[in-house]
C-alpha cells in the first residue's frame, strides 16, 4: 500500500474533526514571522542593556511580594499551572481520553511534538545566554547575562502558553477554540506575572517566555504531515498485532497429523510410485472405531475356512511305531 493511501484515512479524520486540513496558512505564517521578530527584539534589548533592563530592575527593587503579601500563599499554588510536570500530566490525561474517544493518536502526537519543541528551543536559549535571576543579581543595572544562569526565557511562562494552548489548538469547534484560547491566555498571563511577583524572574524573561511559547504553537502545522505519517505507521502496526491475536490457534491434534509420501517400487521394475500413508498420531487421523477393530461380517462355523496349524507337525513316537510293526508282523505269520 502506498504512503498516500495510508495517510488518507488519517487526514480525513483530522479534516472532519477540525473542519479544515491542518496546514500552515498565510495568516499563521505572518503571525509566526511577527512573533519571531518580537523574540529577536527582546533578546537584543536585553543584550544591549536597553530600557527593558531598566524596567527589570525597577520591578525587582519594587518587590511586589512585599507590597501585597496577602496573595502570596495563593500565588504560590497558582504558579504550579506553569510547571512542566504537573501540567503535562493533567493535559496528558485529558488528551488521552480524547484520543480514545475519537480513535486517533493525533492529540497525543501534538502534545509530544509541542513539548519536544519547547524543551529544545527554550532549553537551548536558557543555557546559551546564561542569565542570572533577580535573587542572584550581582550588579544593579546590569543585564546579568553570561553568568551561568538559566532563567531567560521564563520556562514557567513558555510552558503555560504551550501546554494550555494545545487545548485550543485541538478544539473540535470554533466556539470551543475561542473559549480555550481565552482561558489559556489568562492562565499564561497570570503565571508569567506571578513569577515576577515572587521575584523568580525578570519581566523581560516573561516577555521572552510568552513569545517562545507562541512560536511553538504557531509552528505546529509544519509538523502535521510528520505526525500523520507517524500515526498511520502506529495504527497499521497496531492493526497487525490485533489481527495476529484474533487468528484461531491451530488444533494440537490436527497439527500432529502429517501425510508421508513414500516411494514404493513398481511391480516388475519401473518408476517407483508414491504411496500416500497417513501418520496417525492424533485422534483425527485414526480409523473409525478406534481403539477397537472395525466391525466385520459374522459367519457361521461351517462356513469358516479351516486353518491349518502353522509349523512342523510333531514326529510320531518311536515306541508306538515299534509296537505297530510287531503286531503287523505277527498277524502276517
Amino acid at each position: 500500500m502506498r504512503t498516500e493511501d495510508k495517510l488518507a484515512p488519517v487526514m480525513e479524520r483530522q479534516t472532519t474533526r477540525r473542519g479544515r486540513p491542518p496546514r500552515m496558512t498565510r495568516t499563521r505564517r505572518w503571525l509566526f514571522g511577527s512573533v519571531a521578530a518580537v523574540y529577536l527584539a527582546i533578546v537584543v534589548g536585553v543584550l544591549t542593556t536597553s530600557w527593558l533592563v531598566q524596567l527589570d530592575w525597577q520591578l525587582m527593587l519594587f518587590k511586589p511580594y512585599k507590597q501585597w503579601p496577602e496573595v502570596h500563599a495563593f500565588l504560590d499554588y497558582f504558579v504550579v499551572l506553569g510547571q512542566r510536570g504537573p501540567t503535562a500530566l493533567a493535559v496528558l490525561a485529558w488528551l488521552g481520553w480524547c484520543a480514545w474517544r475519537r480513535r486517533t493518536l493525533h492529540p497525543l502526537m501534538v502534545l509530544g511534538v509541542s513539548l519536544l519543541l519547547l524543551n529544545l528551543s527554550v532549553g537551548a536559549a536558557k543555557l546559551g545566554m546564561g542569565r542570572m535571576g533577580p535573587h542572584y543579581a550581582t550588579e544593579i543595572g546590569s543585564n546579568e547575562m553570561w553568568l551561568g544562569g538559566d532563567i531567560f526565557p521564563s520556562g514557567h511562562t513558555a510552558n503555560a502558553v504551550v501546554t494550555w494552548g494545545i487545548l485550543a489548538y485541538l478544539a473540535s469547534t470554533p466556539r470551543a477554540r475561542r473559549i480555550a484560547s481565552v482561558i489559556s491566555a489568562i492562565v499564561a498571563l497570570g503565571v508569567g506575572l506571578t513569577t515576577v511577583y515572587l521575584g523568580t524572574h525578570w519581566i523581560s524573561d516573561v516577555f521572552l517566555g510568552w513569545t517562545a511559547g507562541l512560536l511553538v504553537l504557531l509552528a505546529l502545522p509544519w509538523f502535521e504531515p510528520l505526525m500523520a505519517r507517524a500515526e498511520a505507521f502506529l495504527m497499521t502496526a497496531w492493526d497487525r498485532l490485533r489481527s495476529r491475536g484474533l487468528e484461531p490457534a491451530p488444533s494440537p491434534l490436527a497439527a500432529r497429523v502429517s501425510i508421508i509420501q513414500r516411494p514404493v517400487p513398481a511391480q516388475g521394475g519401473g518408476t517407483p510410485q508414491p504411496l500416500p500413508e497417513m501418520a496417525a498420531v492424533g485422534a483425527a487421523a485414526r480409523p473409525d472405531g478406534w481403539p477397537h477393530h472395525p466391525a466385520r461380517p459374522h459367519t457361521a462355523r461351517h462356513e469358516r475356512t479351516p486353518v491349518s496349524p502353522a509349523g512342523q507337525r510333531r514326529p510320531p513316537h518311536t515306541e508306538r511305531g515299534s509296537a505297530a510293526r510287531t503286531r503287523s508282523a505277527g498277524s502276517s505269520g
